[in-house]
């Protein structure tokens, strides 16, 4: 008889979904449709789908625990353990949902939700980085060449284009080492925009995993057009 491959880790997945959307025109990117699905849906459903994963925490805003919990239902998201209020960053977002997850979580996979194009296999691929490295993060090698602007707006360096990548999510950490460091941040008054800082703060080297150029984020109107396109 077969049988279900059982999740070597224990990994809990933190689905961010807290932002005011200021640059989405009054859309709602994480309730907006993509392809059929509303944008957090599609993000909670590819958690849901990998086995890796034993776990999902939301945290959105309080208006959107109902609609969220509705959605989750809709598509049979049985993985989603809790739903929680965002803080006033995104340091303070996550760290209020890794404050639900159970002493036993071996790793934390951080991803936004509005990121619903990400594929099953890509959090599983991350996931064996940051078994092997204790972090890892989805990335892409950037297309264009890159400018350094100086103060007065005028090209001031060139990087090397062949050490330059565009991090994305999941970006995944070994539970220990990340409580660790979100506590020394708070402790210090730091707040950071990005969970590789503040891993990189607190001396710890993250692993750049393989990512994917439809791992877009939805951050403007025109990007559900280019994410539906990448579903036809």
């Amino acid at each position: 008889m077969f049988r279900a491959r059982r999740a070597k880790y224990e990994t809990w997945a933190i689905l961010v979904a807290a932002g005011s959307a200021s640059r989405m025109q009054g859309i709602d990117k994480q309730l907006c449709d993509i392809g059929g699905l509303p944008c957090i849906g599609r993000s909670m459903l590819a958690f849901q789908q990998c086995r890796d994963i034993t776990g999902i925490v939301v945290v959105t805003r309080q208006d959107l625990f109902s609609p969220v919990q509705a959605i989750a239902a809709d598509l049979g998201v049985d993985k989603l353990r809790h739903i929680v209020a965002g803080g006033k960053s995104r340091q303070q977002s996550v760290a209020a949902g890794v404050a639900c997850l159970p002493e036993s979580c071996q790793y934390i996979a951080v991803h936004d939700g509005a990121r619903p194009l990400v594929r099953p296999d890509c959090i599983t691929e991350v996931l064996a980085d940051a078994v092997t490295h204790g972090a890892a993060a989805a990335a892409v090698p950037v297309k264009d060449t890159i400018k350094v602007s100086d103060d007065s707006g005028f090209i001031a360096a060139t990087p090397d284009r062949s050490t330059l990548y565009s991090c994305q999510t999941p970006q995944i950490f070994a539970a220990g080492p990340y409580r660790q460091a979100l506590a020394g941040a708070a402790g210090q008054g730091l707040d950071f925009t990005d969970d590789c800082q503040l891993l990189e703060h607190a001396g710890q080297k993250v692993y750049l995993s393989r990512g994917d150029y439809q791992n877009i984020k939805i951050t403007t109107p025109e990007d559900i057009a280019l994410a539906e396109s990448f579903l036809d």
